[in-house]
């Protein structure tokens, strides 16, 4: 199995009748998926989601691909293929289209309803192609056909893509779900078909890679949820993905069932929601959704509120309720179910959510006491049946942590793929399909691009190193004023200490301390401000470190007089 080295550097120039593959994103980690597919001059990227940051990433809303390697050649880009509507594939749309926002975006109908609300945000209007299972369609050098295939969302498609290179097939996120809410099933038929083509490299999902047997039908989460409904008597609040359908859909059939009324709560769920109702995804009888407004007037045991916040998201609705900062108030007797799985990285958050809910008297059912959620992901008994489906001559996972990414290659081999023609990359990672055979050929930039606020990129990794200290050790500030001419202290120091744990009556000594060392920098001639700066800064922290074992970050600012 090939794998990436840390020292690779540009890849070369593609060779004539090549096919690149750059993954963006969605390698080493779950989200940001974003592949670019290069061929004879022009781009093809499939995907372009975004990253949820995690607790050392403070301030960050949303962590982008990094788009400088095709920023260049947007204008090469045939389109943007979209697999399905979930944010970690479909968020980063806008802020490539701020680049250039005449690049056609290629979907099925609800993935393009949902990007197109997005954009309508941002004040884009897209070009937007809908396509269907079973069509094809060209898009520049790229014949791109596409597949049915289920996940927790409607509408998700895999696409194989053609060209002189090769036949290349992206599965997106699927499972094989044989029971599935909507009757649409993955189309195995047809990649039996491409299989007999011949499938010259396959970029699957790895998420699950690592879990074994099959996973269990979407269906069996209804009996589960219709228990939580007989046996709640107040108020029932469901936290999911604002774009999980099938999941909602079994809440509101449960509603239905025993006689509540639902509220989508969250500007995301609502418009989500309103969108999958709209387009004949969601069921939805008459008179069982309301506004959140008019729940006042019910009884709780008649009421169902379905917001987002399954991940623990700290500006969520079920977070905020929580902390008590949310117009909802948990009281004793709430039933919230937490329907969703536990993305990597967000556990703490979830159970300190979880704790929160508890604490205020709900009863909260998540999937670690209840089967409230099934994944959306293929399992390895999937996996190793998919690949003697598709018989790829080249693999690549995809859409995975580094233990996904390898368990579903170690897959891969057990089906019989040359272990040689198996291709662990990471994001960046430059993959050539040349000759039937997949290589890396070298690595462009692709670092995390982090969105805070109305500022894009403009957030560094030394910026959250500084957000990071701040948040853990405090700011300690030390005010001195100099004479310009013989760098003696004129006033001060002046020291103001925040969230370090030191009481500002313990500064007494350092401040002995910073006059001594300025007196004899002084005696040295040193009178330069950036200079003294630095020595406030080594005595400050030499003397903090030795007293309480901490490292706040320190900052000095001279005056000159």
């Amino acid at each position: 199995m090939s794998h990436p080295h840390p020292e690779l550097g540009p890849p070369p120039k593609l060779p004539k009748g090549g096919l690149r593959v750059t993954p963006l994103g969605g390698l080493g980690e779950i989200g940001r998926n974003m592949t670019v597919f290069e061929y004879d001059g022009r781009l093809l990227i499939v995907d372009c989601g975004v990253l949820f940051p995690e607790e050392e990433q403070p301030g960050i809303d949303l962590i982008l691909p990094d788009f400088s390697s095709i920023r260049d050649r947007l204008d090469d880009i045939e389109g943007i293929v979209l697999t399905h509507g979930h944010e970690d594939h479909i968020g980063a749309v806008p802020y490539l289209l701020r680049e250039k926002p005449d690049i056609p975006l290629i979907g099925s109908k609800l993935t393009l309803a949902l990007i197109e609300a997005k954009l309508q945000e941002h004040r884009i209007r897209p070009y937007t192609l809908e396509v269907k299972e079973g069509e094809r369609e060209n898009l520049g050098p790229f014949d791109c056909e596409f597949i049915a295939v289920n996940h927790s969302i409607p509408d998700a498609l895999a696409v194989a893509i053609r060209t002189g290179a090769g036949l290349v097939v992206a599965t997106g996120d699927f499972k094989m779900d044989q029971l599935p809410l909507d009757k649409r099933l993955t189309d195995l038929h047809a990649f039996a078909r491409l299989s007999e083509e011949g499938i010259d490299l396959l970029l699957s999902d790895s998420t699950n890679a690592e879990v074994p047997g099959f996973v269990p039908p979407e269906r069996e989460i209804s009996t589960v949820l219709r228990n939580v409904f007989a046996n709640a008597h107040h108020r029932i609040i469901v936290a999911s993905f604002a774009s999980h359908v099938h999941r909602i859909q079994q809440i509101l059939d449960a509603a239905h069932e025993y006689g509540r009324r639902v509220a989508f709560v969250g500007r995301s769920m609502v418009r989500n929601m309103g969108i999958a109702r709209d387009l004949g995804y969601l069921r939805v009888p008459a008179g069982l959704v309301v506004d959140v407004k008019t729940l006042d007037d019910l009884p709780p045991h008649e009421v169902v509120l379905v917001c987002t916040g399954s991940q623990g998201e700290p500006m969520a609705a079920l977070s905020r309720m929580a902390n008590r900062d949310h117009q909802i108030r948990i009281v004793p007797g709430d039933t919230v179910i937490l329907a969703s799985s536990l993305i990597p990285g967000n556990e703490n958050a979830v159970y300190r959510v979880i704790n929160g809910l508890t604490r205020w008297g709900a009863n909260v059912v998540h999937k670690g006491n209840a089967k409230v959620h099934v994944s959306g992901h293929a399992s390895a008994g999937e996996l190793l049946y998919f690949y003697n489906i598709c018989k790829p001559r080249n693999l690549m996972p995809v859409h995975g942590e580094w233990r996904h990414l390898r368990a579903n290659a170690e897959l891969g081999a057990l089906t019989g793929v040359p272990k040689d023609r198996i291709v662990i990359a990471e994001d960046g990672v430059v993959v050539d399909l040349v000759d039937g055979k997949a290589r890396i050929s070298g690595k462009v930039q692709a670092g995390y691009v982090y969105v805070d606020g109305l500022s894009v990129g403009d957030v560094t990794e030394s910026s959250l190193k500084d957000r990071r200290i701040l948040g853990d050790e405090g700011i300690i500030s030390v005010y001195v004023v100099v004479d310009s001419t013989t760098g003696k202290v004129v006033s001060g120091p002046n020291i103001q200490a925040r969230g370090s744990g030191i009481d500002d009556g313990a500064f007494g000594s350092v401040i002995i301390k910073i006059e001594e060392a300025i007196a004899r920098a002084a005696a040295d001639g040193v009178a330069e401000p950036h200079q003294i700066q630095q020595l406030i800064r080594r005595t400050m922290g030499k003397w903090v470190s030795d007293s309480y074992r901490r490292r706040p970050m320190i900052l000095p600012v001279v005056v000159e007089v």
